[in-house]
């Protein structure tokens, strides 16, 4: 069992930064991919960012350039730093894993952390 702990959202305007925390409870990398889903308000949950056991990274086309995902494995936390935020960023974000695959289902889920982004 996996436990996935959040943090870091809030309020922002739009053009700022935010930087979201998840916090492991286990070793990462022990895990085969973690990452950043997002759930917009009436909208279908999105994969935003993924990061792989060999550090590898993926983003869906409306972050790259903005978000950027990394880990501390001594801290067993992901991050995911997101600059030039726009009000279309507004979700409630959740932190997800996988022992043994990619992140298209996710064996394990976080609680999530609302993202809102002012105009």
């Amino acid at each position: 069992q996996v436990e996935l702990v959040e943090s870091g959202g809030g309020l922002v305007q739009a053009g700022g930064s935010l930087r979201l925390s998840c916090a492991a409870s286990v070793r990462i990398f022990m895990l085969n991919t973690m990452g950043w889903y997002r759930q917009p308000p009436g909208k279908q949950r999105e994969l935003v960012a993924t990061i792989t056991r060999g550090g590898s990274t993926n983003y869906v086309d409306s972050a790259k350039g903005r978000f950027t995902i990394s880990r501390d494995t001594a801290k067993n936390t992901v991050y995911l730093q997101m600059n030039s935020l726009k009000p279309e960023d507004t979700a409630v974000y959740y932190c997800a894993a996988d022992y043994y695959s990619d992140l298209r289902r996710p064996d394990y889920w976080g609680q999530g952390t609302q993202v809102t982004v002012s105009s």
